[in-house]
């Protein structure tokens, strides 16, 4: 009988865990001109209108599809196209401007075998991702980006483990070195991400979201930190914009400010809100996406930040709360 106890069953999982970063830290050596090679394939059929086709059989074409969807949602057009489904109908989906990427660790599988004498027929440049350059796929390849692992995590050395996260490590390059390639930034990527938490920290910008208005405290300078107090409570934020007399931001207040500076000084009510501010605080503009917004907030490590237009007038208060309330964090 296995031992099943608890202890046991850490210990396999680490097992698990030690074996396939392993077989993920190995790829480095085996990186070489072929990748290099496989980024141009790609990046040049995509300048001529083609995309990426990932293939792929069982478990290498479950990684196969993650590759072709992290691909796409960074800048490579792909698909994912199934080997058997290809002998019958599916060769339509293919252009004669695409690249194909052939994923099989045994570079044995007889569907590839079938499909790939077809694909080479239409002059489509063919790279392979396979242990073994001698492979049959590897053979049949322009390219071959080897994905030699030690050992599978399975204890019989059976079950396609190790060698699966090392393929979709190597996809993940893949799709990174492409995206360097293209020079795709962060208004690239909103574009295609659209929706969700990650769409809107990309497309929203600070003004969609910041308190503002009568929600927007602000104090005069001259105030007492007692008054900046009740202009805070009744707007329930837990900050105030400090302005001059010709509303433009001086400080920045919080109830950070007010629990330290309270322990040192219980006057502290009665003092001029200039005397314990903060002077020239860190602030973002209403134009600005939430993503550089966010960005800033963790950087400094605050939770509210003033928002100022061209004028340097504080238009608003942008509040880690109100982000999380949008589902971005």
């Amino acid at each position: 009988m296995p031992d099943t106890s608890s202890a046991s069953i850490l210990r396999r999982a680490k097992s698990v865990l030690l074996i396939e970063s392993q077989a993920v830290r190995d790829q480095i050596r085996h990186l070489d001109r072929g990748f290099q090679k496989a980024v141009e394939v790609f990046h040049n059929a995509t300048l001529l209108g083609g995309q990426a086709v990932v293939m792929g059989m069982g478990k290498s074409g479950l990684i196969g599809r993650k590759i072709a969807a992290t691909l796409s949602s960074t800048g490579t057009p792909s698909i994912f196209f199934h080997p058997a489904e290809g002998l019958h109908g599916d060769l339509g989906m293919i252009r004669s401007s695409d690249a194909v990427l052939a994923l099989s660790q045994s570079g044995e599988s007889d569907e590839l075998k079938k499909i790939i004498p077809v694909l080479k027929q239409r002059n489509l440049p063919l790279v392979a991702m396979t242990q073994s350059a001698s492979s049959r796929l590897g053979r049949m390849a322009d390219i071959v980006i080897i994905t030699k692992v030690r050992k599978e995590a399975c204890p019989m050395n059976l079950a396609p483990t190790a060698s699966t996260t090392a393929m979709l490590a190597l996809g993940d390059a893949l799709a990174m070195a492409l995206m360097d390639k293209k020079n795709f930034n962060y208004k690239d990527f909103a574009k295609l991400h659209p929706g969700g938490a990650l769409g809107k920290k990309l497309t929203l910008t600070v003004e969609e979201v910041m308190r503002k208005g009568k929600d927007n405290p602000i104090v005069k300078v001259g105030a007492t930190v007692r008054q900046a107090l009740l202009e805070m409570t009744r707007t329930r934020l837990g900050a105030a914009n400090i302005v001059d007399r010709n509303g433009t931001l001086a400080g920045f207040f919080t109830d950070g400010d007010l629990r330290r500076k309270l322990q040192k000084n219980s006057r502290l009510l009665d003092l001029k809100i200039e005397q314990v501010m903060t002077r020239a605080p860190k602030t973002v503009q209403p134009e600005q996406v939430l993503h550089e917004a966010l960005a800033l907030l963790k950087s400094f490590g605050i939770d509210n930040i003033p928002v100022v237009n061209g004028q340097g007038k504080p238009v608003g208060i942008l509040d880690e709360r109100d982000l999380l309330a949008e589902g971005i964090s």
